[in-house]
């Protein structure tokens, strides 16, 4: 069970630092000069190779966590309702994912409007989520 907690961990840490850099590059785009074209182009570039290699990562962060919840059965019994928070948390994280996905899509498209602050905004929800789940986890408040 050690070994599987272990990769777990690797793959969550390894997912959630292309959800703190890849809103990032979305900052940067957003603050792109509109003649600048190499630079935008650049940036897109940065940001659909990040998105592309966070896709695995979440696969098998997901998938370890499962098999640490179903196959050893944590959080299974009473007192574990800090596992459903953590699921709710999960659950918000991986739509975080897809909004990045679909804001990726906007700026390829020339359709984002957002301003940059709005974006430093958005930067900080993956800390948030993270912040609540490793409490959820360590601390098992309820």
């Amino acid at each position: 069970m050690l070994w599987i907690k272990s990769l777990h961990i690797v793959f969550v840490a390894s997912w959630f630092a292309g959800l703190f850099y890849l809103p990032r590059i979305f900052v940067n785009l957003a603050l792109v000069p509109v003649g600048s074209v190499a630079e935008r182009e650049r940036l897109l570039l940065m940001a659909d190779k990040l998105l592309r290699f966070m896709g695995p990562l979440a696969v098998l962060a997901l998938g370890f966590g499962l098999w640490l919840w179903l196959g050893y059965g944590i959080g299974k019994g009473p007192g574990n309702g800090w596992l459903h928070a953590k699921l709710g948390v999960v659950l918000l994280v991986i739509g975080y994912h897809h909004a990045c996905s679909s804001l990726l899509k906007k700026f390829v498209a020339g359709t984002d409007r957002r301003s940059h602050t709005w974006y430093r905004w958005f930067n900080e929800a993956p800390v948030l989520l993270l912040l609540c789940a490793v409490i959820l986890v360590v601390v098992k408040p309820f």
